[in-house]
């Protein structure tokens, strides 16, 4: 790092006290928005070498902080901070937020006209940007991977509206935006900063979720340029507080990832007079509003002839997509489709429910798991739990043979715990059940936010056009073909929203992108393939043995991408 850059952080400075900040009252945050507003017309002004340097700052400064950040969430999430089990902690907060701000760096570098790999035209004129991977080092660590940005139909592949359009002799006015934070991965709310601000060009006021609320001081001190030069700022509390910041007359935008429930509440209100607004169409709040809200997120499991290691590798994969981060994640595996004429289906689900078995249980940090989880108990009896039970801990559980019909429980409520569905379409050959799984999970699976799909390579070439189709058809915002779609959201190139075309009195998944650092104007979905055996053992499997080693080195090759550091990092990943 070019010591001229660094922001005035030291060593001794990143040490961040990890008591929870108090409540912010309601006057002090009408004079945090006055003051965003007396600087929201400077922050457009502000040109890409000063943004790249705030970017470069705030860089170094995530990494300062990464330590004590990760051993705070550990405390919180129950987990050893000595554990390979930290390493989810390293990876989903620190080390995404590091790459998400190289990333930005880089494009903006480039003129915020970032060119992708490669840029191409399907037979219906609809354009696909390749964006990854992008270096020599991008096929070194993920060899096989590549991913498509998908641009909406009839859209030219345009970039950096925001930096296009800037006539430095007429300044288009700043904005305020409200960044509505997550409480379950710890990189979310500072990624939708980045965008808010890098990318549409708006100054933010970030409030933290009360359930981890306990990170704003290290995301305060890792951005600190951009809050001593009045950018951003940070907020803390509850219901009140919330209501308070959407509903402020400086406020003009709002990103949110949560709920369509609250949502719903911010938009319409509450109760029957919300009932009435929406019926109606009298919205409560006209603001601008992009929201990420969720999925429950279906496995495509395609048929054909599977190898035993296929099987095996497989059924972790499944496995650990339900338990990463206690299956607090919105792209957590919830329904499996199965063929119910595949041969293999039931020695399939005789192997997910032994890998979950092995999973080790963890503790129901997120409120309310436990009320959810019983709403699935009591709406199928039939209910398995295979993981361990105890206090704070949600069993991990599995759910066979759910009927493949509209409005079924599992398929319209995101369970937000370790509950795993599955459901059976009438077909056993691969090209009618691509066929017939993508129409059921479009139209019957609430949620348009991510979805994967499984396909052994031998399958996949005995029915490319099937397959191609397919993958066409998939109306999700995060498509992952022998990947859990969670990838997506932290390979940053990508794009990570719903599907478009949800409205505000069904609202599903949400509307509009986050992360998308190739700043594509109009994203219609993104696609990461890998294959179908990945080597070394995939970082988000639940039994990685050396994964908070993997997470230590891929924050340093993230922050500066090196071939040096390759052998350290290749060989603690191999040894998981």
């Amino acid at each position: 790092m070019n010591p001229s850059l660094s922001p005035t952080l030291t060593p001794s400075a990143a040490k961040v006290d990890s008591a929870e900040p108090v409540t912010s009252s309601l006057q002090e945050l009408d004079a945090t928005l006055q003051e965003l507003h007396a600087r929201k017309d400077a922050w457009v002004a502000v040109e890409i070498p000063q943004r790249i340097l705030y970017l470069r700052q705030c860089l170094e400064g995530t990494e300062q902080v990464a330590a004590d950040w990760v051993r705070a969430a550990c405390q919180a999430k129950g987990i050893d901070f000595g554990s390979p089990l930290a390493g989810e902690e390293w990876l989903s907060g620190p080390m995404a937020t590091v790459r998400n701000i190289r990333l930005l760096m880089e494009s903006l570098q480039q003129g915020a006209q970032p060119k992708p790999s490669r840029l191409k035209q399907r037979p219906d004129g609809q354009w696909v940007a390749r964006v990854f991977p992008q270096t020599v080092l991008d096929r070194l660590l993920f060899q096989g991977f590549t991913a498509d940005v998908w641009l909406q139909p009839e859209k030219e592949a345009k970039q950096g509206v925001i930096y296009r359009r800037k006539d430095p002799a007429h300044l288009p006015p700043g904005k305020i935006a409200l960044v509505l934070g997550a409480g379950n991965v710890a990189s979310i709310g500072p990624l939708d900063v980045l965008y808010k601000l890098f990318v549409e060009d708006q100054v933010v006021i970030l409030k933290m979720n009360p359930v981890n609320q306990y990170l704003g001081p290290f995301i305060e001190k890792a951005f600190a340029p951009l809050v001593k030069d009045g950018f951003l700022r940070f907020a803390y509390g509850g219901a009140e507080v919330g209501q308070f910041l959407t509903d402020h007359e400086k406020v003009e935008a709002i990103h949110l990832t949560g709920s369509d429930k609250t949502h719903d509440a911010i938009v319409w209100g509450v109760g029957e007079e919300g009932e009435a607004r929406r019926r109606s169409g009298d919205r409560r709040l006209n603001k601008e509003i992009s929201a990420e809200l969720g999925c429950v997120t279906p496995v495509l499991i395609t048929p054909g002839q599977w190898r035993p290691s296929e099987l095996a590798f497989q059924a972790q994969h499944v496995a650990s997509m339900v338990a990463h981060n206690a299956s607090f994640n919105c792209n957590a595996a919830k329904v499996l489709v199965t063929a119910k004429g595949w041969p293999q289906r039931r020695e399939f689900m005789d192997k997910v429910r032994k890998a979950l078995a092995d999973a080790g249980s963890r503790m129901a940090y997120y409120p309310g798991a436990e009320q959810r989880y019983q709403g699935f108990l009591d709406q199928y009896p039939q209910a398995q739990a295979v993981g361990q039970s105890g206090e704070k801990v949600v069993p991990w559980t599995l759910i066979e043979d759910v009927p493949a019909k509209h409005g079924e429980y599992a398929l319209t409520n995101e369970a937000f715990c370790g509950v795993l569905a599955e459901i059976a379409v009438d077909a056993s050959e691969p090209g009618d059940f691509l066929n017939k799984a993508v129409a059921f999970a479009n139209e019957s699976i609430w949620g348009t936010l991510s979805c994967c799909l499984l396909i052994p390579p031998a399958v996949e070439k005995a029915n490319k056009a099937a397959f191609s189709q397919a993958v066409a058809n998939l109306r999700y915002g995060g498509i992952g073909v022998n990947v859990w779609p969670g990838v997506i959201y932290a390979l940053g190139c990508t794009t990570w929203g719903a599907f478009p075309g949800h409205t505000a009195d069904d609202i599903q998944s949400g509307t509009g992108v986050v992360h998308n650092t190739l700043l594509f104007d109009d994203p219609e979905k993104s696609v990461l393939k890998a294959p179908f055996k990945i080597f070394p053992k995939p970082v988000w499997f639940a039994n990685h043995r050396t994964l908070d080693q993997v997470g230590r080195k891929m924050i340093r090759m993230e922050a500066e991408p090196s071939l040096a550091k390759l052998p350290g990092l290749v060989w603690a990943a191999i040894r998981g």
